[in-house]
């Protein structure tokens, strides 16, 4: 039986939605050794998300940003919580309704999604750095 924890870091990406699949695979190389588990994602920040979709057309994480700008605006004047500015608690906001872990099941050594599936980070601040992920990894 494993269980392994880890924590690694993204680099620093611009405000939108971004393909992180191939970043988490290898920064938790313990994947490889696990035949059958699950891999818990958990980004340790308050202000970006993960989620699961579409990993072939960028198209669709452009969206994602259009949709989730347009459903919670900056500058809402009944935000109270502006005190690193503008998209302070619209970040924090976006980060609630998509959630900040994933749980996704392992098989063979490698991450068991569907074909068109992927890991996004939502970068819902302007400049929000790297972000940290802690992933820990049980299985056999």
């Amino acid at each position: 039986m494993i269980w392994e924890q880890v924590e690694f870091s993204l680099k620093p990406r611009a405000r939108g939605f971004h393909l992180v699949t191939e970043d988490v695979i290898s920064s938790v190389p313990q994947l490889n050794d696990v035949e059958v588990g699950l891999l818990h994602l958990l980004l340790l920040h308050t202000s970006a998300s993960l989620t699961i979709n579409e990993n072939a057309d960028p198209t669709v994480r452009q969206d994602f940003e259009s949709f989730f700008n347009r459903t919670v605006p900056e500058d809402a004047p009944y935000f109270i919580h502006t005190y690193e500015g503008p998209d302070d608690m619209p970040a924090h906001l976006k980060a609630s309704l998509l959630g900040t872990s994933l749980s996704l099941p392992i098989s063979n050594g490698r991450l068991r999604m569907g074909t068109w599936q992927g890991i996004y980070l939502g970068e819902h601040r302007d400049a929000g750095g790297a972000r940290r992920l802690l992933a820990t990894v049980q299985g056999r």
